[in-house]
């Protein structure tokens, strides 16, 4: 069945705010914190996302991205944004990905948090503020996201804010260079806001 790209006029994304991060789309000079903090954190990362590729922290790759990201939020088809604390420090990364407009009016979130800024609340804080954007800026119903089972920090951050557990699917994506299965979660615009309670130490 053919879904009808019907979506409405979207002003590029200058700025998303939550409680104590902002989130903006990359550009240039950022390379530097950002190929930073990405080394930085590549052991803690390596187990939860695809392999990368050899060139992953070059500034020709980072400059690729860039434009590739550029053309996916003019076309409606991605919102990747970085994450920064409200005293601009670089924390990681969160991409509204796979925009289904027509009968669908859906995206799927994919997120990373850098290892010195893992289990502050950041990524939570974050995600309640993509939400309400995904929800009110780009006028969807749905929001997917999906985590390896064994993947404790993810989930409970999913449950957190307010994402619900929906199915599981087997060698769902190429995680590290393997194909592994995968929880689904899903929010939809008519569920409630979890309470919002500050959770120290806490991702």
């Amino acid at each position: 069945m053919a879904f009808f790209r019907l979506y409405p006029t979207i002003p590029a994304p200058t700025l998303v705010r939550g409680e104590g991060v902002y989130l903006r789309p990359a550009d240039m000079r950022d390379y530097e914190a950002w190929t930073e903090l990405r080394a930085q954190s590549r052991a803690f990362l390596t187990p939860w996302e695809p392999t990368w590729p050899a060139d992953d922290l070059t500034r020709t790759s980072f400059r690729s991205r860039i434009k590739r990201n550029h053309q996916e939020i003019a076309s409606d088809e991605a919102y990747p944004f970085l994450i920064f604390r409200d005293d601009d420090v670089l924390t990681g990364g969160l991409t509204l990905g796979q925009v289904k407009r027509g009968v669908v009016q859906a995206a799927t979130l994919g997120y990373w948090i850098g290892a010195p800024y893992a289990r502050q609340g950041l990524m939570s804080a974050a995600v309640r503020a993509v939400t309400v954007y995904a929800f009110s800026t780009l006028r969807l119903h749905r929001v997917e996201a999906s985590c390896l089972p064994h993947n404790e920090a993810s989930t409970k951050l999913l449950e957190r804010t307010g994402f619900t557990r929906e199915g599981y699917a087997r060698s769902y994506l190429r995680i590290n260079g393997i194909w592994q299965d995968h929880l689904l979660y899903g929010l939809l615009e008519t569920d409630p806001v979890p309470l919002r309670v500050a959770r120290p130490n806490k991702n």
